[in-house]
């Protein structure tokens, strides 16, 4: 008989601690739909609450949404949020940085929904998504769209993420009407290198969708990886254009880059010379990786260009 009683009261236990092992996971909570990503296919929240984001795109891909994550991974440790965003993340926590997430912060958080890369993140998948439904997108950069069109299915929004899209691209189409005969160079300043940027870069799908032309030495034919190439000071003439949009990465970079614009062989660029060169903001040209930011590149595109006949 007290065995019995016994038994009897450790059954409500026994339940509540086989509730309280899944609780860190919504994916059983609530209509779900499923969503195929890099990482196979996953069963999401109709309408998430709770995201915690781990890459750049998926700031600005949730802000252009009309979102906010309650968390998001940092280039670098104690970064600002992008400023282009404005106050939209004011609320949202730091979890890590993109090549090391934070586990025990995700999970304090308490997320419904975890967006990231394969690229950057695929050997915390198997951690992230015992804590909440995550969905990975396989690369970063030359598939922004794709990456644009895959997050917002994830968050409930594609319909309005598509009509978003829509409507960027038919803007670059008129902007980049008037500048057809421009050529434009994309240069970057790293703190231990310089770059130009090629077609598969974020900025160059940019400027390619508006119809805008490049230099040829800036096709980067010659490589298999046409996002960027690297420039030294003696060779900064293949980062020459009608007109060259350059910014730089960090403090660092931002010295280098004082340094050689400060130069003789900077000086003698086409563009330097014309007026046309242009320094523009690294977290919109280089980093955003979404509608937004895109939007904002046709901004300096439409103010600083100047038609040719």
């Amino acid at each position: 008989m007290r065995l019995r009683l016994a038994v009897a009261a450790m059954l409500p236990l026994l339940a509540l601690a086989a509730c309280s092992g899944t609780s860190t996971s919504s994916q059983e909570t609530g209509p779900t739909r499923t969503v195929k990503h890099a990482m196979g296919e996953t069963k999401v929240p109709m309408t998430p609450q709770r995201v915690v984001v781990l890459d750049t795109d998926k700031l600005d891909t949730m802000v252009t949404l009309g979102l906010a994550p309650v968390g998001a991974a940092q280039a670098q440790e104690n970064q600002k949020w992008p400023a282009y965003l404005g106050s939209a993340l004011s609320a949202t926590k730091a979890v890590g940085t993109l090549q090391a997430p934070n586990i025990e912060a995700i999970m304090a958080l308490k997320p419904d929904l975890i967006l990231g890369s394969k690229f950057r993140q695929a050997s915390f998948y198997d951690k992230l998504s015992k804590i909440a439904p995550t969905v990975f997108t396989e690369k970063v950069g030359v598939t922004w769209k794709e990456n644009f069109l895959l997050d917002a299915e994830a968050l409930g929004k594609k319909d309005q993420a598509t009509q978003l899209l829509s409507a960027y691209e038919t803007r670059a189409k008129e902007v980049g009407a008037k500048f057809s005969k421009v050529e434009v160079g994309i240069v970057r300043f790293m703190p231990t290198e310089i770059r130009v940027y090629g077609p598969e870069s974020f900025s160059g799908i940019v400027v390619g969708d508006a119809g805008i032309p490049r230099p040829a030495a800036q096709q980067l034919a010659d490589q298999q990886d046409k996002r960027f190439g690297k420039l030294s000071q003696e060779n900064i003439a293949k980062g020459d254009a009608d007109a060259i949009f350059y910014s730089a990465y960090g403090e660092a970079a931002a010295k280098s880059q004082a340094t050689v614009t400060g130069g003789p062989l900077w000086k003698g660029l086409k563009a330097v010379k014309s007026g046309n060169a242009h320094n523009v903001d690294d977290e919109i040209w280089m980093l955003g990786i979404g509608v937004t930011a895109a939007g904002k590149i046709l901004d300096d595109l439409e103010k600083y260009l100047t038609p040719l006949a």
